[in-house]
């Protein structure tokens, strides 16, 4: 039986500083590990959470009825998409958790969560078999992992950030990303297998479960590497802190929890729609071959790999600010590119995907760190993991599902604009927050 409870494996405190990119503090053993755990955890995470968007062309007939594809694919990503709306609400009972008992224990539960509503969903009868029924239980898995997700991603990176030496935070933004965009690279590397070995009708048969039973197992295996995460928070830190102090800090720093939800939702705004909502799109909208969209993705999956981690190494020791900055402003007229995609064709498909992954991967590898560098370490899990939840489910979750609808309507141009303008907000949040309150983490 798994320990979750608390162990005295904490990290030694104060952390090690350092002064310049060349005079960088070394990882001991005891932190790579908790990095390892950390980080396979959101590779976890993120696994799942792609495997169901990219899979929704193939999910909704099975799960709804299927008199017309487009209108299944839809009721399959406003599932995606309310998963998404109870993002914050993990932020504000698992973060609140977080804060007062500690981070690990809030760390396995987060996989637990996620690793059982996966296996859940990959057994689920279809529509034909169980009627509404099975639409309920997917509605249920999505709602847990919601929850789930609302803290693994903030919280991890925010647990990587105290774990690592003071003037680490790039290699922490990179090492955090690269686990990550593992976790979406698997997603789509899987699913491009699975297509690709049974084919396009047995994958909307019962193909899409094989990769959903992959992640199942892939989580209890993450589960037991997690058992020795070390624990960041002192035993007198935790004993100190109530709900009402947490709450009452994250209350005085409420413009820095607002710049969370800009600076996160800009980024997961444009993710989703190169991830989800622009594959979604080429299958359901363009009748684009599915194995080939799989295969392009899984491209772009390898980009954003390769991409977080030369960004990490190059942003150790090194402005996290003014990376941000300058990374978020070239995110408004990247996202421009998706207007070049109006029309079948797997040859535009990949040159729109592929020729923004650049300034994707530069936002996705800071993001989570900037945001965890707004807030103070007493209140970090609750007010990060809130930011970020609200965040992610309004602007996040909305956006595949956004993109395709706007789609079908010969609108697609709105949705750049879109982006474009919470990219905007987000940097003049950001710096009014900056100016407000500070940060505490990084330079």
């Amino acid at each position: 039986m798994l320990d979750i409870q608390a162990t005295d494996n904490a990290v030694p405190s104060p952390r090690p500083t350092t002064s310049s990119p060349r005079n960088r503090e070394k990882f001991t053993p005891e932190v790579r590990r908790g990095l390892l755990g950390l980080g396979l955890g959101n590779a976890l995470e993120w696994y799942d959470w792609m495997v169901f968007g990219l899979l929704s062309a193939f999910i909704g007939p099975n799960f709804f009825p299927n008199d017309e594809p487009l209108s299944a694919t839809l009721n399959a990503l406003a599932v995606f998409a309310v998963g998404f709306a109870f993002r914050p609400l993990g932020g504000i009972l698992l973060g609140t958790l977080a804060d007062r008992i500690g981070r690990r224990r809030v760390m396995l539960l987060s996989i637990m969560l996620m690793a059982g509503t996966t296996l859940v969903i990959a057994v689920t009868p279809s529509y034909a078999t169980i009627g509404a029924w099975s639409g309920i239980i997917l509605v249920a898995c999505r709602v847990l992992q919601g929850i789930s997700t609302g803290i693994e991603a903030p919280l991890s990176t925010s647990h990587a950030v105290e774990l690592a030496p003071e003037g680490r935070e790039g290699y922490v933004a990179g090492i955090m990303s690269f686990y990550v965009n593992i976790g979406i690279l698997l997603a789509s590397l899987v699913s491009f297998v699975c297509s690709l070995v049974i084919g396009g009708a047995a994958m909307g048969e019962w193909g899409w479960r094989v990769p959903f039973i992959i992640g199942a197992v892939f989580g209890f295996v993450v589960l037991y590497l997690r058992r020795s995460l070390p624990e960041t928070l002192k035993a007198e830190e935790m004993a100190s802190t109530t709900a009402k102090s947490v709450w009452s800090g994250v209350g005085k720093h409420w413009l820095s929890v607002l710049a969370i939800v800009f600076v996160v939702g800009a980024a997961q705004a444009y993710n989703y729609a190169w991830n989800v909502g622009l594959p979604s799109a080429a299958r359901s909208g363009f009748k684009e071959d599915p194995t080939a969209v799989f295969a392009i993705t899984t491209i772009l999956g390898a980009i954003l790999v390769v991409g977080s981690w030369l960004i990490g190494k190059f942003a150790d020791g090194r402005s996290m600010s003014r990376w941000f900055l300058v990374t978020r402003v070239l995110a408004i007229p990247s996202v421009f590119l998706m207007l070049l995609y109006v029309q079948p064709g797997i040859g535009g498909f990949a040159a729109v995907l592929l020729g923004g992954s650049i300034v994707l991967v530069l936002n996705m590898t800071l993001y989570n760190v900037v945001s965890s560098s707004l807030m103070p370490k007493n209140i970090r899990g609750t007010g990060v993991a809130l930011g970020y939840g609200i965040g992610v489910a309004i602007f996040g979750g909305t956006a595949s599902y956004l993109l395709v609808w706007l789609q079908s309507l010969n609108l697609t141009w709105v949705f750049p604009v879109y982006v474009a303008v919470l990219s905007v907000l987000s940097i003049v949040f950001y710096l009014a927050a900056r100016r407000s309150n500070g940060i505490f983490v990084g330079k």
